[in-house]
């Protein structure tokens, strides 16, 4: 498998370096942590500079490969990541360009690459978190609507969103993995309540969302009915395969940090230290050369990233959480100090084997689509 870049990718790659270089400096303060109106203004301000500038829609209409390249040298140039639009960038818009209709796709994707509006993620469940498919919120067919009653939890940036990517039981007497449809939700549709969670680092990008009889038209649901499962396996490939491009590149820059800090305070003179450092280089090299593989693979075969995805999202998890461990070690007590920016990256490093599909489905995953071995 080639895993060098054409030309004309390495020509890309030059002009968005450029680019980057030249807006980065005129860009505003980042608001606070906590102040989410402004985080959905600041972060949707970006993506209409990339969409004005011609890089909005690398996301899901470029190829992979093209993809991988503006994530890595957007976080080298610590060019704002996607924040509030994460949703919609990473998860809903690819979904819906590759599974929605000529309609669905000329009426959702254009405002997410204009920087207009936000999605946030309604999967998870109270009683269906590891085991999805065990989800109990239910979609009742009434004319031309579906009348949905139930709640969501873990809901990323609800209480700015717009629109919401909701997983719904539409057959309850099916297999649990056959009855389940995906829709997309108005957050402002009547009997829509959102209660953000705060997390273990302070901040609130998650939320409880309930559901009392909304209302949402037939026509807002992609894929057919029932169908939802296999449609929600395409979100989660791209949700696994490529939506931690640059978290990897970040990792890397963390690590060359960690390691200026041990030579500066002396932790470096500590051979264990030194080994730890240097396994962890080799970790995030090996991370981003399966990330190559993988994105090479999605584009043999149209674009939607495979099974491999698991593979790294497995690593990957416990390789992030291996990282800040080695940071505290070096840092010493400076560990506690949650003004520093990376002791809260730290704590939200530690969702990182739940998040996405914990590890044991991603385990289950690998065992028995890769390796072929038997359920259970």
């Amino acid at each position: 498998m080639d895993l060098s870049y054409t030309p004309e990718e390495e020509e890309f790659r030059a002009r968005l370096r450029e680019w980057l270089a030249k807006v980065l400096p005129s860009l505003p303060p980042k608001p606070s942590p906590d102040d989410w109106p402004g985080r959905r203004a600041y972060d949707l301000g970006w993506q209409r500079m990339l969409y004005d500038a011609g890089y909005a829609d690398v996301h899901w209409d470029a190829s992979p490969t093209v993809r991988l390249i503006f994530l890595e040298e957007t976080e080298k140039a610590g060019a704002p990541y996607v924040g509030a639009n994460f949703v919609g960038l990473l998860h809903a818009g690819p979904t819906i360009a590759a599974e929605g209709t000529a309609e669905q796709r000329a009426r959702w994707l254009p405002p997410v690459l204009r920087g207009e509006e936000v999605w946030c993620q309604g999967f998870s469940e109270p009683e269906a978190g590891s085991d999805l498919a065990a989800l109990r919120t239910r979609a009742y067919r009434d004319g031309d609507e579906y009348v949905v009653t139930g709640s969501k939890i873990w809901t990323s940036h609800a209480e700015v969103a717009d629109w919401c990517e909701l997983l719904v039981r539409t057959d309850p007497s099916a297999p649990k993995h056959r009855g389940i449809s995906w829709l997309a939700m108005r957050m402002d549709a009547p009997g829509v309540t959102v209660r953000p969670l705060r997390t273990l680092a302070g901040s609130t990008e998650f939320a409880e969302v309930f559901l009392d009889e909304v209302r949402v038209p037939v026509a807002h649901r992609v894929g057919e009915e029932n169908d939802g499962w296999r449609v929600t396996m395409v979100t989660l490939s791209f949700e696994r395969g490529t939506a931690f491009v640059g978290e990897v590149v970040a990792c890397r820059r963390v690590l060359g940090e960690i390691a200026r800090e041990a030579r500066a305070c002396g932790r470096w003179d500590d051979p264990v230290v030194r080994r730890r450092l240097g396994r962890l280089n080799a970790e995030f090299r090996a991370l981003w050369r399966l990330t190559q593989w993988n994105v090479s693979e999605a584009e043999s075969s149209g674009g939607v990233p495979g099974v491999g995805g698991s593979v790294f999202k497995l690593r990957y998890s416990r390789a992030r959480q291996e990282l800040y461990e080695a940071a505290a070690e070096v840092w010493g007590v400076g560990a506690l100090d949650l003004d520093q920016g990376w002791v809260t990256d730290r704590l939200s490093s530690l969702a990182y084997t739940i998040a996405a599909g914990t590890s044991e489905i991603q385990r289950n995953i690998v065992a028995e689509r890769i390796l072929g071995l038997p359920k259970g």
